[in-house]
């Protein structure tokens, strides 16, 4: 236990250090600094995305290097984004520069996200589903911290006209620190791992590095699995984006009530994930995803019909709970599937339909939203998740080995 639990709370703590430097360079601190350089509604919403577009592209051939030339290796490459890209928005002065930045920053996650998640499957063994989750829910915690001390760090900006180019400098200092004590301890963390293909040619590495996203892309089990989280997380996409505003426009409630709801829902998604990986280590995977899935799906379709605080709050805990259900397993059974040599390609897929359904979330809502009402579109959207269900529990077979 002990042998297993020292690596993998040293890996907790890179992670936690390097998504709070990336959450620190995101929100609140981006859509102001884009506001602050003179971006309107539709270019900030394209600034805050545009770094999930470079993980649809990233991460696939990422998590597939990972394979080849090893862990170490590539999780270090993905960690010198998280160190050194928040220092070159202190040269941003243009809307376009901030642009090229945060796609290079993207890169970050890009290549960590598979790679790390890769490395916990590597040494789980069959704790699979608990190790990811906890592993998953220490990056939340990440992201949660970071963005509230990105507020605070603007909010000390003096008189009342808002953040200046100082404060922001101030915040992507911190981010850059963040992420270089993050990227010092992985140098500790991965000292011993050794490279996958010292001794072989450009050619053979090439060919290994192919074949494995051809054997896992066409494996129907991995590429259906990654789909319901990516389905699911169409929904947390639409929810972060129409949450907040279906409170405040339709359900009159005020702005802190509803960021409340999204917090909530996130804060019952960290504390619930490692128990719920834990239990699909024990009782299986599919059953997990089927019953949160059915959870994200009801609790979604009965936002538009509730208007008070507390039922709001009740749907909120409960997609947060069926949340937990889908994540803490869909990995898992995505590495269970997967040949060991494969779980970086393997990860890979997973990370691009992730980002595929977490991207493609707001903007479906949004465009459903604008022709129809927020009934129809959620309605529409939460059977998209109910009709999923049938195809992964008929197709997608489980060896019992």
């Amino acid at each position: 236990m002990k042998n297993i639990l020292s690596p993998f709370a040293a890996l907790c703590s890179v992670g936690f250090f390097a998504r709070l430097s990336y959450a620190l360079a995101r929100s609140p601190v981006l859509p102001l600094f884009a506001l602050y350089l003179g971006a309107g509604p539709e270019a900030i919403g394209f600034a805050v995305g545009v770094s999930t577009v470079t993980g649809i592209f990233f991460k696939l051939p990422a998590g597939a290097l990972s394979d080849v030339i090893g862990r170490k290796r590539t999780t270090l490459i993905g960690l010198l984004f998280f160190a050194f890209t928040p220092f070159a928005y202190l040269m941003v002065k243009d809307y376009t520069l901030l642009i090229v930045v945060r796609f290079i920053h993207g890169l970050a996650t890009a290549i960590y996200g598979p790679v790390a998640m890769a490395v916990v499957a590597d040494i789980a063994g069959k704790r699979k589903g608990e190790l990811l989750s906890w592993f998953s829910s220490v990056t939340i915690i990440g992201n949660l911290l970071g963005a509230p001390l990105g507020g605070f760090i603007l909010h000390s900006a003096p008189g009342a006209a808002g953040p200046s180019f100082p404060e922001f400098r101030i915040a992507y200092l911190a981010s850059g620190i963040a992420g270089v004590f993050a990227l010092v301890m992985a140098l500790s963390v991965l000292r011993g791992e050794k490279s996958k293909e010292d001794g072989r040619g450009l050619k053979e590495a090439y060919n290994k590095f192919a074949s494995g996203i051809r054997e896992v892309i066409s494996d129907r089990n991995v590429v259906i699995t990654s789909a319901m989280e990516g389905l699911q997380n169409l929904t947390v996409g639409a929810l972060e984006a129409f949450l907040p505003i279906y409170a405040v426009k339709v359900a009159g409630l005020n702005e802190f009530q509803a960021g409340l709801l999204w917090g909530i829902q996130v804060v019952v998604t960290i504390l619930s994930k490692p128990i719920m990986g834990r239990t699909s280590d024990r009782y299986g995977r599919k059953p997990l995803i089927t019953v949160g899935m059915i959870l994200c799906a009801v609790s979604f379709a009965a936002i538009p019909l509730l208007q008070s605080f507390y039922t709001l709050m009740a749907a909120a805990i409960i997609f947060g709970l069926g949340e937990s259900f889908v994540t803490s397993s869909s990995a898992a059974l995505v590495a269970d599937i997967c040949k060991e040599r494969h779980f970086g390609t393997a990860m890979g897929t997973f990370g691009t339909i992730f980002d595929i359904g977490h991207a493609s979330g707001p903007i479906l809502a949004g465009i459903l939203i604008a022709r129809y009402d927020y009934l129809f579109s959620f309605w529409v959207m939460a059977a998209m998740l109910l009709l999923a269900i049938p195809v992964f529990t008929i197709t997608v077979k489980i060896s019992k080995s």
